[in-house]
């Protein structure tokens, strides 16, 4: 049987569809909108897969059955009071130690960088040359480097936040991380700052199932948020209103629960907050002190005052229950089950682990509406497949950023304020078919695999480099090619010396070349599989064994079998025999090109 009859389903959104319309397998259909506990009559294997699917980030057959032997008030109290959970083996971010004096205030741009150069001399810790050529040209080459690389220092982040979530100890706190970062939306682009994204993500680690208020008011004092939705800006007499706006639609609200006065109100109240380096200051010559009336409530409000006000808001309590439960649980939320929900979150003031314990220990999260309903995101597609192969540390081939960012979520650069948007966003055709070519990087991994990152994205800055390790002075390598011709200029030699400040070209390149020398690299290792020797120890002796074993290990969402026959059948086609013993010198091949199809089938992308 060839591959592609298998691998053919993959062509249809509407399979994925149909299969979120028909599960039910692990829950009852009374079970929906649910909220009493479910009793440990109740509980069993596929549950326990279920909740630490949904809660984390997957898990093996034997971590599973060891749920399983747990009640569910044992299992959810393990998950959400994950502080007793000793995690000492994830270790702390390795800084590169690319950041430097000057660096901090970072200007806008380029222009603003020369213009500072021009006028003070220097500019990001760079003395402008007292004569010559390309007088400011080291100030440029600095500004491209932080850009550089702040960008490649941000991609280690994402890697080291994707073996946190690989090893952890503690899955609900990543899961709650990941959550948090696509609500709390912040890009690496326009903040252009590791550190502060660095800074962030451990703010929602630590708030992540603490006080939602506390975590808004801490959202709402960092200095990435500030940094992207124009705090600098945001002053008095003249406010902006990007962050206020956000604050109540995508943050804590939602759209139509506020007036376009509410905004411009509370933007004033956030007037003067600014950072300084990596820590939230309060300018008070920019704060207006003015009185100010926001949602019904007048006074000398700042930022803090608003925030508690936007809490007080019945509503807000809705939102983020409803924020929650769509992320947990499914997308079908109806009006009667958030208000229970909300009831829950405003009667602990906030406080999350009740609101968390009450989803998972819900008959509802185990009915059959939510059971298979969830389409994976990428990050959790690859984290849920490398934890049930039984990997514990982060594959740096295939990369990791190049990975996810292919399937549509790159850590650290969601599409916009909103996030992502989820769902079945995911699952365009396109991207079904990127999702097996991920399982086949991960099964048979590329032996001449390069680091994409260690390229400039630009071609024009490639050909830049190319020329200029072959000789040619700067502004012969930096010439754009003529237009006519496809090529550079001769005559170009002539005006290698002629005068100018700087040039953009160059810096640019000069700017990738010093990131790339100073950042330190991803580890670069395949996957270390050993797939039969997973059989062996399962004790399994035939091909029909084996693929009921990968479906169990794999698969939260059950293969029909017809599908199940014809992978025994393609197994079995491929070592020559049924007889997993008689075929052990040769097996690994045959199950990871098994694995391989599990993989790329409509039925994995749900969990």
């Amino acid at each position: 049987m060839h591959i592609g009859s298998i691998s053919s389903r993959l062509g249809a959104l509407a399979v994925i569809g149909f299969l979120m319309a028909s599960q039910g397998q692990a829950g009852h259909h009374d079970w929906q909108d649910d909220l009493s506990p479910i009793g440990a009559e109740d509980w069993n294997y596929d549950r326990a897969a279920h909740l630490i699917e949904r809660a984390g980030f997957g898990a093996t057959p034997a971590e599973i059955e060891a749920l399983a032997a747990m009640t569910p008030d044992e299992i959810v109290r393990w998950l959400v009071n994950y502080e007793s959970v000793p995690n000492g083996n994830l270790p702390a971010f390795e800084h590169s130690g690319i950041f430097e004096p000057g660096l901090d205030p970072f200007p806008p741009s380029r222009p603003a960088t020369t213009a500072l150069g021009r006028a003070n001399g220097e500019a990001l810790g760079v003395r402008v040359k007292p004569a010559g050529n390309r007088r400011l040209q080291p100030v440029v080459n600095k500004f491209f480097y932080w850009l550089r690389a702040s960008m490649l220092e941000t991609r280690r982040v994402a890697y080291w936040w994707g073996g946190r979530m690989l090893a952890t100890e503690r899955p609900l706190e990543e899961k709650m991380t990941l959550f948090w970062h696509g609500h709390f939306a912040t890009i690496e682009s326009k903040v252009r700052d590791y550190r502060k994204m660095l800074l962030q993500n451990e703010t929602l680690r630590q708030k992540a199932t603490g006080n939602f208020g506390e975590l808004l008011l801490a959202v709402a004092q960092d200095p990435a948020m500030l940094a992207f939705l124009d705090a600098g800006v945001n002053v008095a007499g003249a406010p902006n209103e990007n962050f206020a706006r956000e604050v109540m639609e995508i943050f804590s609200m939602g759209v139509g629960n506020y007036s376009e006065t509410d905004i411009r109100e509370a933007a004033r109240a956030f007037t003067g907050w600014y950072f300084d380096n990596l820590t939230f200051v309060v300018n008070a010559h920019q704060h207006d002190t003015g009185a100010k009336t926001f949602l019904g409530q007048s006074g000398n409000f700042d930022g803090a005052e608003v925030v508690r006000i936007i809490l007080e808001q019945p509503v807000t309590a809705e939102y983020i229950s409803a924020r929650l439960y769509r992320f947990f649980v499914r997308e079908d939320l109806s009006p009667a089950l958030n208000a229970r929900l909300a009831a829950i979150l405003r009667d602990a003031d906030y406080e999350l682990k009740p609101l968390l314990r009450a989803i998972f220990l819900s008959r509802d999260f185990y009915s059959a509406t939510s059971v298979g309903s969830h389409i994976k995101s990428p990050v959790e597609l690859v984290i849920s497949s490398y934890r049930k192969l039984g990997l514990h540390t982060l594959p740096g081939i295939p990369d990791f950023n190049e990975s996810t960012g292919v399937l549509g979520q790159a850590l650290f650069w969601p599409p916009t304020v909103a996030g992502w948007a989820g769902g079945r966003s995911w699952v365009t055709p396109g991207l079904l078919l990127e999702r097996g070519n991920f399982a086949r990087r991960v099964l048979f991994p590329d032996i001449d695999f390069v680091p994409h990152d260690i390229y400039a994205s630009d071609g024009l800055i490639r050909e830049v480099h190319r020329r200029t390790v072959t000789g040619a002075d700067i502004t012969t390598a930096t010439m754009p090619p003529v237009a006519d011709a496809g090529g550079m200029m001769a005559e170009s030699n002539m005006m290698a010396d002629r005068s100018e400040d700087f040039n953009t070209r160059f810096g640019s390149y000069r700017g990738w070349q010093m990131a790339i020398e100073r950042v330190k690299p991803i580890p670069r290792a395949a996957a270390v599989l050993d797939l039969a020797r997973m059989v062996r120890e399962a004790g399994l002796t035939t091909t029909t064994e084996v693929v009921n074993h990968m479906l169990m290990r794999l698969l939260r969402v059950p293969l029909g079998a017809t599908e199940r026959n014809m992978l025994v059948s393609f197994l079995d086609q491929e070592l020559g025999t049924s007889d997993i013993v008689r075929a052990e010198s040769y097996l690994e091949d045959g199950l990871r090109m098994l694995v391989h199809l599990i993989m790329s089938q409509p039925e994995y992308q749900l969990g």
